[in-house]
């Protein structure tokens, strides 16, 4: 037996060159497997923990809890619209029907727009405005005029022309029967003011998540 044979080793491990076996230690299997599953559930509670932050700093986490739809962002503000005093209206009649024109231009007036010309169309429209009416204008009236105008005349169409000033006309069509009822005009009015909210947005009540859980499980 070589002299670098260690005790106790002989037969199949007879060494007889000058190098000592490699002895490899076992693999601990289960410690790595618990490492990993350590490392995983520290890593789900960071993410955890990080998505409760952003629930609490972000002002509509709890509206879109309780709809179960994303929290919308706030929209860019919409561009200031005339206010009908600083609108000035001329009001045509395009139909056989008499005073017309001036029964609208007196409740338009009643309603703060400024009122312009009033009379019979011109030959281009008269007899020829199918709808409720015409809402005419040109390029140098104030962003949003016919709009805040249409607001007055459900169903009118809006058309621009060449013109220099920033009046603008109503052609009353023989659709034409009254204007659009004050109050629902009004309420259309403010609404061109509020950003159009994004589709799937949370607007939400105000209700608490839990609370708005749990009238959805009653419904159920």
């Amino acid at each position: 037996m070589s002299m670098l044979t260690p005790p106790g080793l002989g037969g199949k491990y007879r060494i007889t060159g000058d190098k000592y076996p490699r002895m490899r230690r076992p693999r601990r299997r289960g410690r790595t497997a618990l490492i990993a599953v350590l490392a995983v559930v520290a890593l789900g509670l960071v993410g955890w923990g990080t998505q409760q932050l952003i629930h609490v700093f972000s002002g509509d986490a709890d509206k879109a809890v309780a709809s179960g739809r994303p929290a919308c962002k706030p929209s860019a503000a919409p561009a200031a619209l005339p206010k009908p005093g600083q609108i000035t209206v001329n009001v045509y009649n395009a139909t056989p029907r008499t005073g017309l024109a001036q029964q609208t231009a007196d409740e338009l007036k009643k309603r703060g727009f400024r009122v312009g010309k009033v009379g019979n169309a011109s030959a281009q429209y008269d007899k020829k405005v199918p709808g409720t009416g015409v809402l005419l204008g040109g390029s140098a009236a104030p962003h949003g005029t016919l709009s805040v105008l249409g607001t007055q005349l459900k169903g009118a169409r809006t058309t621009t022309d060449g013109r220099t000033g920033k009046d603008v006309d109503l052609i009353i069509g023989t659709g034409f029967h009254a204007l659009t009822v004050q109050k629902t005009a009004d309420t259309e009015l403010a609404s061109l003011a509020k950003p159009a909210a994004r589709p799937g947005c949370a607007e939400g009540s105000g209700k608490p998540a839990a609370k708005a859980g749990a009238e959805s499980a009653a419904h159920h």
